[in-house]
């Protein structure tokens, strides 16, 4: 995939790629292309309880979040597959270990790629999730089970935003927090003016990424397209 340059080759490919799947499958992938979004993103920070990371992922590709970013710094990241039932697949997983604070390496990214910070918490200066200001990039983050985020999330944040609760149980579970976190504010993108599509590149790259995994040898088939394609046969 890395000899297509421009959108055009990689739509190329991508329709190429398309009959050996079937034209059901084919459309699905490019219905849910239109319906993902990078414009919120969500960032785990160290969840211990595979369930949870799971459920998380699994709400992340049935409301169209595209990116999730896992810190892992006390807790590796692992995946229960009776939980996330597949749903991992379709997303674009980025996991920070390895340095002193993994925590600070992500958010540092993700504020240079133009994200505002918004942190998860009952926080003193939070506002309610409904009434987040969408108006541009945001990196949804949620913390451990227990601790909830750490000290540098608190220091590194932009914005706090806090759930609705009525009862006397004092926090959600963290998979509950993003479902209806990411259920709110992805209803409310979806009905603003904001450009909240993926780029046509990025569509046409996770497209032809989406069908090869499905593929039996897809390196063989994307050996005879571009042999066919210098031949001039394509």
């Amino acid at each position: 995939m890395d000899k297509c340059v421009t959108m055009d080759e990689r739509k190329a490919y991508a329709l190429y790629l398309s009959q050996f799947i079937s034209e059901k499958r084919f459309a699905l992938m490019n219905k849910v292309l239109n319906d993902r979004t990078n414009h919120i993103t969500v960032v785990l920070e160290d969840i211990y309880q595979t369930q949870n990371t799971s459920a998380v992922l699994r709400t992340c590709d049935c409301m169209g979040i595209q990116t999730v970013h896992i810190v892992e710094n006390k807790n590796k990241f692992d995946l229960n597959p009776d939980v996330e039932l597949g749903s991992a697949q379709w997303l674009q997983l980025h996991r920070y270990r390895g340095k002193d604070n993994n925590t600070a390496d992500c958010l540092n990214q993700l504020k240079q790629q133009g994200y505002r910070i918004v942190a998860t918490t009952p926080h003193t200066r939070s506002c309610r999730i409904d009434q987040l200001p969408l108006n541009g990039k945001l990196a949804l983050v949620f913390g451990t089970e227990k601790e909830g985020i750490s000290p540098i999330v608190h220091e590194m944040a932009d914005e706090f935003v806090v759930i609705p609760m009525h009862g006397f149980t004092e926090s959600y579970n963290i998979s509950v927090s993003a479902a209806l976190s990411l259920y709110e504010l992805t209803k409310q993108l979806r009905q603003s003016d904001l450009n909240w599509s993926l780029p046509e590149d990025e569509k046409a790259e996770l497209l032809i990424h989406w069908i090869k995994q499905g593929l039996n040898r897809p390196e063989l088939i994307e050996k005879d397209y571009f042999e066919k394609l210098a031949q001039g046969r394509i």
